[in-house]
């Protein structure tokens, strides 16, 4: 069989090929995924031979799950469709969710500001012209409560991008919770949670590497046995490929961090099953389609095999490689932005055809600004579309056979163990991230492809190719500084009516909590419900782990 297809391809390269390339030859000498990874011409059953159903692909909801995480995929549940919001006040963002959510959406996202990322309050000279520009501000339990205001917390799921500070909101949103009346074992969501990719790639870190660990095994130790439905790590690849990653270094840099975190949890005490059944992953989709499919199904094979094989897993669960996307923030351009639709669009569906669990897609407007009403509605309308008028949903891993598909999905994850393995030389992704390995791989990528545009080896549309000069006008959303004023204002007055006594003994118990080895989780939670403020928090933890400082710069 194997003999008679080289002949027949052979031939085939001899006589038809040779005969239109005589006439005819092709736009390329060489033809590149976005990530540069070279496309043969023809894909055939030769590129496949070795495949081994059971062992490489199984059936949906069967290790080693490259064919989907559930049996029945779309066809029984479609994808949480969860756009990522927020910005202005609590008050601003509570009215974007309630908006959304009557457009249809399935799942919240918040978006916070930059000094909430950075664990600053408002009124700190740190924030000034930050308020609410890229995010809700959050300072208190008092914002919290606003922000998800008439939204019940049993009934909806909620994911919050945040990292460093990721303990304090999650504990905010617990205490919201308990004030519903709503018990912890009911509340589902994740926290991003992920201080790896912070020093790796988006840089949004406080603390050191080994004490923000710390703290993210005490959330995950905490959720195990008070908050089972929570996501305390959404592993995020997503953020490495907006710094320029190829989608195999997206790949192996997160899976890595993953490893690193099912270690850290397992050196705490707790076994495999306990708490990796929580965990969850958030990966970018790009625009090269077929090279995102094949990625995220390289990444289920992979993280099932890891489980299994390295770490012990029984649970066919911690073996589920679940996880949210969002298309690429960083193909969007502000030249012709209605171009905007149409590469969210083709990142959507690759998404949904590569399984994913969740998904946002960004907004035409978001290479200017935050999104307007009218933007973020028709970003949620290309889900829906997909959803219900595509056809795409209906069959499970619709790409499985094709003999590119299959042979792209093999090359990514052997490129994507190649990073681990070096990664594993260098003693664990700590180590790595200390020795600056992610941080070159990625800068020299993405330097290499910014050089082919700018010299049009890649095509950007409407920036190095079919420019057209004339503005296209879109809506802008505008945070005014009002509303700095506003939260300040509201910082200041919950700070002068609290009790402040108690504040400051909570703070004082954190403190020592911290400076020991007791899980902080359960003092963070009592600092909160007494309204302490994040960013005084944060400096209990800044005084007791010191802060970071990339020493790339230093």
């Amino acid at each position: 069989m194997s003999s008679n297809l080289k002949k027949e391809y052979q031939r085939w390269k001899e006589e038809t090929l040779a005969q239109t390339l005589s006439k005819s030859p092709e736009r390329k000498e060489k033809f590149t995924t976005l990530s540069d990874h070279e496309i043969e011409r023809l894909y055939t059953p030769l590129d496949v031979e070795n495949l081994d159903y059971k062992n490489d692909l199984g059936n949906p909801g069967e290790f080693p799950f490259t064919r989907g995480i559930h049996s029945t995929m779309y066809r029984g549940r479609l994808w949480t469709m969860r756009q990522f919001a927020g910005f202005g006040t609590a008050k601003d963002s509570n009215e974007r969710f309630h908006y959304l959510l009557k457009q249809g959406q399935t799942g919240l996202s918040v978006a916070f500001h930059m000094p909430t990322i950075m664990g600053y309050d408002s009124d700190h000279d740190r924030s000034r012209g930050e308020v609410g520009k890229v995010g809700v501000s959050i300072d208190t339990l008092a914002d919290m409560e606003t922000l998800f205001d008439k939204i019940p917390l049993d009934q909806v799921t909620t994911s919050m991008t945040i990292n460093a500070p990721a303990s304090i909101l999650w504990a905010m949103y617990l205490v919201v919770a308990e004030k519903q009346g709503v018990s912890w074992d009911k509340v589902g969501g994740t926290t991003q949670n992920d201080i790896l990719k912070e020093y790796i790639a988006q840089k949004s870190w406080i603390y050191p590497p080994r004490p923000s660990m710390r703290l993210i095994v005490d959330m995950m130790e905490f959720a195990k046995d008070h908050v089972p439905r929570w996501n305390t790590i959404s592993i995020s690849g997503y953020h490495i490929r907006e710094a320029g990653s190829t989608a195999a270094q997206e790949l192996g840099f997160t899976l890595a961090d993953g490893i690193g975190y099912v270690q850290a949890g397992i050196e705490r005490g707790m076994s495999v099953d306990e708490f990796a059944p929580r965990l969850s992953f958030f990966f970018n989709s790009h625009s090269d389609f077929f090279e995102e499919i094949a990625k995220f199904r390289a990444g289920r094979r992979i993280w099932a095999r890891v489980m299994k094989e390295r770490f012990g897993a029984k649970n066919p669960k911690s073996m589920m490689c679940r996880f949210h996307t969002q298309t690429a923030g960083c193909s969007l351009t502000a030249q012709q932005p209605y171009n905007n639709v149409i590469r969210t669009t083709i990142q959507a569906m690759s998404a949904v055809l590569g399984g994913t669990q969740s998904l946002h897609t960004n907004s035409l407007d978001e290479t200017l600004s935050l999104p307007t009403e009218e933007a973020v509605t028709l970003a949620l309308r290309t889900q829906q579309i997909i959803a219900e008028e595509s056809g795409i949903p209906a069959t499970i891993d619709p790409f499985a056979g094709s003999y590119f598909v299959e042979k792209l999905t093999n090359e990514i994850e052997a490129k994507a163990l190649e990073y681990i393995t070096n990664i594993d030389k260098m003693g664990g992704i700590i180590e790595a991230i200390e020795k600056g390995y992610p941080q070159q791989e990625i800068g020299n990528a993405s330097y290499k492809y910014q050089r082919q545009v700018e010299s049009n080896d890649k095509t950007v549309v409407g920036v190095n190719k079919y420019i057209d000069d004339s503005k296209q006008e879109v809506p802008i959303l505008l945070i005014g500084e009002e509303v700095e004023k506003v939260q300040i204002q509201n910082v200041t007055k919950i700070k002068a009516s609290r009790d402040n006594q108690k504040v400051e003994a909570c703070l004082q118990n954190l403190k020592q909590a911290a400076l020991g080895t007791q899980n902080v989780m359960p003092f963070i939670i009592e600092a909160v419900r007494e309204y302490a403020s994040l960013g005084e928090i944060c400096d209990v933890f800044r005084e007791t782990f010191g802060e970071y400082h990339d020493p790339k710069w230093l």
